[in-house]
């Protein structure tokens, strides 16, 4: 039987909530009117701690004093119960008594890391995602840190851009979708209950259009592309309640992020409604100077205050310029005191006006971190990021008799790399290797064997031999290779995305000894590595996947748990061909096939196709997808389609499957990708078991931007497509939108 709520029950948490924010908007009016100028504008800054910088630091002997007269809103980089306590007693000093805000880079875990971004994209299983950002929120509140600096959301196509690591991939959808996801998880049941933190949707916006991959560099895009591609997953994270926003360092279309108006004031808080607050990113605001639109930090923080900046991080452009702005009658005070509102309001949110301490209690932060239940869901996430890119002849999942197995390679027994870039640094950092994790599994049953044939990323073989010597030894070897968690990243671009050093000379090396290999790929953005594609039966990409790595490869590699990631970005052959993503636009002169290149838009010297697709991934069990059909072949505007087909598992194991759903609109006023995904399902199945699968087709999934920049669905045909990946469609059949 199924229980509604009473309508009065609903109506009264509605109202409730109603009540409750008049009545934070009266107590930030009283406020703003005991405010003076000077402590207005404090409001507006933010400083950093003496740890964990991720930026050049402006040196400050006297940050305790400014705190004490009010000049800082907010710290970042201060974290654990008794360092926030202590500092925002120094805030408790102050004339008005305003509590801060403490920020922190929570990217993947706070104590307990999981998975890079990248990787739990991997997973396709927003849930899963979800409670990993709820765990890292738990975490992050208990130890008095009010504020993570993510999700980042930047739609990302060129794997030589360092920061793919932090975000969701190269699909808006998807994209979309894992950033409601997170937002939702970092603030779990809202603002001000004790295990939750506010969430920042960054960077604002098109950042991961840095031309050439080049971190920091100017963006250049149509209005079209950036409506279409770059800003809904900033939409879903507005539509998710996310607290604040970060603006990018990059220029958009010549106008730098941190200076837009047409950004931040037309659209995040004009279209868009937004209420939270927009911080700069650690600078932003002064290099808007070397940018050359700013010609000093009094200008540049006119221009940012603006647009629609309202917490300057770490640029110190707020603090000494804005008064004399006020003075000189180039910034009205109702900016000022807009962006005032905006930050006094989440203090009110957060209960820090009530408790200013209520996140800083050591006992809850001895309870909550790095607990078992958090490190299981850490092991949980990891299993569900890996993906399978190859497995000729089933060497995969390993025999639980192999007598010897052989680990290779120079991550093998790293424990600092599984952790990956933007993670929280620890003194005790209870991180699992993949060596550690084997040894987890075998126990005394298996000899592990160990060789480290080579560093990440010099060009000694001096190691090889002694590697062959090894691998000959063993019934099975595991190669550890890729990158060390300082390869991708912030500032962490590379023109070279070939696997680094010697490691494929090893993989060679190790090959050639006839001996059944499985090679582990972990890094933060998509390798290049064709001849191992090539050449070796079985590899899975591992990413970064944090504190519980090895175990999670160790349960993989064995079949305690059965792969089914799907890459949330294209592999490309070479670099000639970034960006390079799967929904892409069709020439005039479209090329059949890969061999199909007599004056075609199509390159002589390579396949236009990738190594490895977006929405690509194996698993040990195979799937079968049938009996396609469609409710209707014509709708109207205001009608849908029902879409249904059996999914069978036909395999001998247990296992998910990602399904895929892409639209194809074939005419249309502006030209369509060849394919768009638009919905999805993880489905698990039995050995031997079928399900009928449905999705729903209706105008929104049709709906594109058209010349005119409207959100609109035009009358005409289309190509419905089902498939395991968006180069391996399965079912396909037509469909008519009538006008």
């Amino acid at each position: 039987m199924r229980k509604y709520l009473p309508l009065a029950l609903i109506l009264g948490v509605s109202l409730s909530a109603v009540a409750q924010d008049k009545k934070i908007e009266k107590r930030i009016d009283s406020v703003l009117k005991l405010m003076t100028l000077d402590e207005k504008i404090g409001q507006l800054n933010q400083y950093t701690g003496d740890r964990d910088a991720t930026g050049p630091i402006t040196n400050n002997p006297n940050k305790l004093k400014d705190i004490r007269d009010g000049k800082l809103g907010s710290m970042l980089n201060v974290r654990g119960a008794k360092e926030t306590r202590e500092v925002q007693e120094v805030a408790m000093q102050s004339r008005m008594k305003i509590p801060l805000i403490f920020g922190l880079d929570v990217i993947h875990g706070y104590r307990v890391t999981f998975p890079i971004p990248l990787a739990e994209a991997a997973s396709w299983d927003l849930a899963e995602m979800e409670n990993a950002a709820r765990v890292a929120a738990r975490e992050t509140a208990a130890s008095g840190v009010h504020w993570t600096f993510a999700p980042m959301v930047d739609i990302a196509r060129d794997p030589r851009w360092g920061r793919v690591m932090e975000g969701a991939g190269e699909d808006t959808y998807l994209g979309s979708k894992i950033a409601f996801a997170r937002v939702k998880g970092f603030q779990g049941k809202g603002l001000g209950n004790l295990d939750a933190i506010m969430a920042c949707a960054k960077h604002f916006a098109a950042y991961g259009a840095a031309i050439a991959g080049r971190d920091y560099n100017a963006v250049d895009m149509s209005e079209h592309t950036l409506w279409e591609t770059y800003l809904p997953p900033f939409k879903a994270a507005v539509d998710a309640g996310a607290a604040t926003f970060m603006n990018s360092f990059n220029t958009l279309n010549g106008i730098p992020a941190t200076g837009n108006a047409y950004l931040q004031r037309d659209i995040l808080k004009g279209q868009w409604k937004y209420q939270g607050f927009v911080v700069s990113d650690w600078g932003s605001i002064g290099e808007m100077i070397a940018h050359g639109y700013a010609k000093d930090k009094e200008q540049a923080a006119e221009l940012a205050l603006k647009a629609g900046s309202d917490m300057d991080m770490e640029s110190r452009s707020y603090l000494p310029s804005l008064a004399k702005l006020l003075a000189d009658k180039k910034v009205p005070v109702a900016l000022i005191d807009d962006a005032v509102r905006r930050i006094l309001r989440k203090k009110f949110e957060l209960g820090l006006f009530d408790d200013p301490y209520r996140f800083s209690n050591e006992s809850r932060q001895e309870k909550e971190l790095n607990s078992a239940e958090n490190r299981k869901a850490s092991l949980k996430m990891a299993e569900k990021s890996i993906v399978l890119l190859k497995n000729e002849n089933q060497v995969l999942p390993l025999s639980k008799h192999l007598k010897k197995i052989a680990v290779i390679g120079p991550l093998g027994k790293s424990e600092k790399d599984m952790q990956g870039f933007w993670s929280i640094a620890w003194e005790k950092d209870n991180l699992v290797s993949l060596y550690q994790g084997l040894k987890n599994k075998v126990g005394n049953q298996t000899e592990l064997l160990y060789a480290k044939g080579c560093e990440v990323a010099d060009s000694s073989k001096a190691g090889f031999a002694e590697a062959v010597a090894v691998a000959k030894q063993a019934d099975v070897v595991i190669m550890a290779v890729g990158e060390t968690l300082d390869m991708s990243g912030e500032a962490k671009s590379k023109a070279n995305i070939h696997m680094p050093g010697v490691q494929e000379d090893l993989i060679k090396a190790i090959q050639a000894t006839g001996k059944p290999v499985v090679v582990l790929i972990m890094a933060g953005r998509p390798l290049i590595f064709n001849w191992t594609a090539d050449h070796v039966p079985a590899i899975m990409n591992t990413w970064w996947l944090g504190s519980e790595a090895g175990n999670a490869m160790a349960n993989v590699l064995y079949g305690d748990y059965n792969p089914a990631g799907k890459l949330p970005m294209t592999f490309p052959r070479d670099e000639g061909q970034i960006p390079l993503y799967y929904n892409y636009l069709s020439t005039g002169r479209p090329a059949k096939n890969d061999k199909d290149t007599r004056y075609r838009s199509a390159y002589l010297d390579m396949p236009n196709s990738p190594k490895f697709a977006f929405g690509y991934g194996l698993s040990y069990t195979t799937f079968d997808y049938t009996d396609l059909t469609l409710s209707k072949t014509q709708i109207k505007q205001d009608e849908k389609i029902t879409v249904s087909f059996t999914l069978k598992n036909t395999g001998k194991y247990a296992g998910e499957e990602v399904v895929q759903l892409y639209l194809q609109d074939k005419f249309a006023s502006v030209v369509r990708p060849v394919k768009e995904l638009k919905d999805f399902q993880k489905v698990m199945l039995t050995a031997g078991e079928r399900k009928t699968i449905t999705f729903t087709i209706d105008k929104e999934k049709l709906s594109f931007y058209n010349q005119q920049l409207k959100w609109a669905a035009e009358a005409g045909d289309f190509k419905l497509m089902i498939g395991t990946a968006s180069n391996n469609i399965k079912l396909e059949k037509d469909f008519t939108l009538l006008n």
